[in-house]
């Protein structure tokens, strides 16, 4: 009989360095109070690098045995590729006296398997400081001042095995998948259009496709897993309408094989927070719109096909089966955490996990982890697991947490969920959410008993003012009013005065027949001007048809409602 695998993940804290394994055993496999900058898995899973002061060691992440070590220091940065081969290194740039004739090449190559470094460049920004490599590790690039530099990695001697050169690239990124693509962005210049060009790495001399827009300062692309999807997400520095403070967002999706592309129609305004593709590369769910956003689920041509509602949300990510999703609000948000079933559109639990800074799911699809590291809170640090069903299933506390991270694995070692399971027994306790805010008390009236004033203030009591519910005013006759003559004709004039004070309820006037027929012509006169300008913009469309230029969806849209606004405009027209 099989057993099912354990899941395995790592933490670095104050004390040092942990790996233990994941549900249901939570052991420690390993530890070391070795001080570390930083840890990284490989994206097969296979190894585990430490980078320490002077050197960087890589092990065998299922054994925990070293592997390679590389005497190195100085060291901020490491990347493994995507089959565990290659190590890349990153330090900070050192400017020496002769760096014209021989500069100091910061980024370094290194076989994992014989410890050579295999190339080494210079890499100033720490920002996309690393080399980008295809899904078989058969080639890798890089960004160089106005080209896109391919490097064969069967013979990294040879240098630059091929050259993308567009003027004014800013940024690029390789597909996955069996079909290497490389994508580029040049943004706007001189009042031309930004453009994201598609190229296969094998002939750099025509773009698979393409797609031009406005207001594109920046962009991150998303890959679906297949590497035959792209989704490109434009963002500008300044929003010139001014209706946000961090800028405009748009979001353009793009066939490799260029059949098809589109802008993403989003139904609320307000910036894309994130997105995700599902594991099938057939989907994805967008958080966008001002809060509560919104979470949409896209079909593969970009069509809303499902609404997840509204909240305070700004993260979505599916699990790596692709049954369930987490839509999920963190940063300056509360912290929760809805688990969703993609099959039933069921919304399954919702988890508390305020001030966490990390959140991912376990390689099993079954578990998400949440953790609290130093850099954001310096207290309450720590790793929280959690079930799906919203049960606390294991917490490790740390005084100073830095880094978390799951062992990556691939999805299918564990099988799909077919039915959903009830939550696991578990002593911990789901934190609670957090209670609102007491009354302020000054700094002086803060202590274990609270004074009178306060609690006079706060609740009700025999001196505390309330709505008059019957009974006899102090200083009230028997009869129920005032005592005395004179208080009964004080009580008249004021009765006479509130009479007079109360004015007249004005009765409605209609308009006079004059009156109507001015807002009536003024009314049509204005639906006249806003039908020519449509008629006007659907001219402007037809020429670029004609000139042969590609259109969005929406520009055809409006051209095929020409004759209704010809219609409309004729009748208009008869009226005045």
């Amino acid at each position: 009989m099989s057993t099912s695998p354990v899941a395995q993940f790592a933490y670095r804290s104050n004390g040092g360095i942990s790996v233990a394994s994941g549900p249901p055993e939570y052991k420690t496999l390993d530890s070391s109070s070795t001080e570390l900058r930083t840890f990284r898995y490989s994206p097969d899973g296979r190894y585990l690098a430490w980078v320490l002061q002077d050197s960087v060691k890589v092990f065998d992440a299922a054994t925990n045995q070293p592997v390679q070590e590389f005497a190195l220091k100085n060291v901020i940065e490491v990347e493994f590729s995507p089959r565990g081969n290659y190590l890349s290194t990153w330090e900070r740039f050192v400017k020496a006296p002769d760096s014209d004739t021989n500069p100091h090449k910061n980024l370094a190559i290194w076989e994992i398997a014989s410890g050579n470094q295999v190339v080494a460049f210079t890499q100033k920004n720490q920002g996309r400081w690393n080399v980008d490599w295809t899904a078989d590790e058969s080639y890798c690039a890089r960004l160089v001042s106005n080209e896109v530099q391919f490097f064969n990695s069967k013979n990294f001697a040879k240098g630059v095995s091929s050259r993308l050169k567009l003027d004014g690239i800013a940024d690029f990124s390789l597909s996955p998948g069996k079909n290497p693509t490389v994508v580029v962005f040049i943004p706007e210049k001189k009042g031309q259009p930004a453009a994201v060009r598609l190229f296969d790495i094998t002939n750099l001399t025509l773009p698979l496709a393409q797609k031009s827009f406005y207001r594109a300062d920046s962009v991150q692309f998303y890959w679906n897993n297949l590497g035959t999807n792209i989704l490109v997400f434009t963002h500008t520095d300044v929003d010139k309408t001014g209706q946000s403070y961090y800028g405009e967002t748009a979001l353009y999706y793009l066939s490799i094989n260029g059949n098809y592309d589109c802008r993403v129609e989003l139904d609320k305004a307000g910036p894309i927070h994130d997105l995700s593709w599902s594991p099938n590369s057939k989907e994805f769910v967008v958080v966008y719109g001002i809060m509560p956003a919104k979470a949409t689920l896209f079909d593969h041509r970009a069509n809303a096909i499902y609404e997840f509602g509204s909240g305070a949300r700004n993260s979505v990510r599916f699990s790596p089966q692709g049954r369930l999703l987490y839509i999920a609000g963190f940063g300056n948000l509360a912290g929760e955490l809805d688990i969703w079933d993609r099959k039933t559109f069921k919304k399954l639990a919702t988890i508390n996990a305020s001030n966490s800074s990390l959140c991912e799911w376990c390689p099993d699809g079954r578990h998400v982890m949440t953790a609290t590291l130093y850099k954001r809170l310096k207290v309450d640090n720590g790793v929280k697991i959690w079930h799906y069903t919203g049960a606390l299933v294991h917490r490790i506390d740390a005084k100073e947490l830095y880094e978390a991270a799951w062992r990556p694995a691939k999805s299918d070692l564990w099988p799909e969920l077919r039915s959903l399971s009830p939550p696991p027994q578990t002593s911990l306790a789901a934190p609670a959410p957090a209670k609102p805010v007491g009354v302020y008390r000054p700094p002086g009236a803060r202590g274990s008993a609270t004074p009178s004033i306060f609690t006079q203030r706060d609740t009700p009591s025999a001196t505390s003012p309330r709505p008059y519910t019957g009974g006899r005013i102090p200083g009230q006759g028997p009869d129920g009013g005032e005592n005395g003559k004179a208080s009964q004709k004080n009580k008249k004039k004021r009765e006479g005065g509130r009479k007079s004070a109360e004015p007249e309820t004005p009765q409605p006037t209609p308009p006079s027949p004059l009156n109507a027929s001015n807002a009536s012509t003024a009314d049509v006169e204005k639906r006249i001007k806003n039908v020519t300008k449509k008629l006007k913009q659907i001219a402007d469309i037809k020429q670029k048809i004609a000139a042969g230029e590609k259109l969005e969806l929406t520009q055809l849209k409006k051209v095929e409602g020409e004759e209704a606004l010809r219609k409309e405009l004729e009748s208009l027209q008869i009226k005045t």
